[in-house]
């Protein structure tokens, strides 16, 4: 199906039909016969400025844009209490209130017990929780998109920094050796008004 141009189309085209070059080149002429000048276009005071493709793009420093480690985003993280209790906590010399293990579970079943174990550790005053998720396993299997080690260690920080556990937590960070280090993260709860 095809329609009439409107004059304004019309013109637009004969403007852009102006600007291009052939793409095969006419055979060369004889000797003695001048070559034809093409005029030269005029200049259209709306015709766009010129610009190259990435001229104002800054230089990235880095090669690449891969996501950080769980352990450097926590470590990066503004501290919301108190610098002294999350010191002792980082050393190891805070107890834990209460804990719960994820080793093992799928995500279907890990988001919803840990949903539930926040909010409960909330509800009866506990204020340091420990949340076991295990280092995982190593998936990878060289294919050309790479999966990342312990679904639950990558998943558990993003699901406390999410509504509804949001409002419960005040700090995340990285458990202490004694208390299961990289496979493990300290959930220090808001105090319940």
């Amino acid at each position: 199906m095809s329609r009439r141009l409107r004059p304004e189309e019309a013109e637009l085209w004969k403007r852009v039909a102006e600007t291009t070059e052939r793409m095969h080149r006419p055979p060369p002429r004889e000797e003695g016969k001048p070559t034809p000048k093409r005029p030269e276009p005029k200049a259209d005071p709306t015709a766009l400025p010129s610009f190259r493709l990435g001229e104002t793009a800054r230089d990235r420093a880095s090669g690449h844009d891969l996501m950080s480690s769980v352990s450097d985003g926590l470590r990066n993280a503004p501290m919301r209490m108190d610098r002294k209790t999350h010191g002792k906590m980082k050393r190891g010399k805070l107890r834990p209130e209460a804990r719960i293990d994820l080793h093992g579970m799928t995500m279907d079943r890990a988001h919803p017990a840990l949903t539930g174990f926040i909010m409960r550790a909330a509800s009866d005053g506990k204020r340091l929780v420990l949340v076991i998720t295990g280092k995982g396993k190593d998936r990878d299997g060289g294919g050309p998109i790479p999966v990342r080690r312990g679904v639950l260690r990558h998943n558990v920080p993003h699901w406390l920094s999410v509504p509804p556990l949001s409002q419960l937590v005040l700090q995340v960070t990285s458990a202490h050796v004694s208390h299961g280090g990289a496979g493990a993260y300290y959930v220090y709860l808001r105090r319940l008004r």
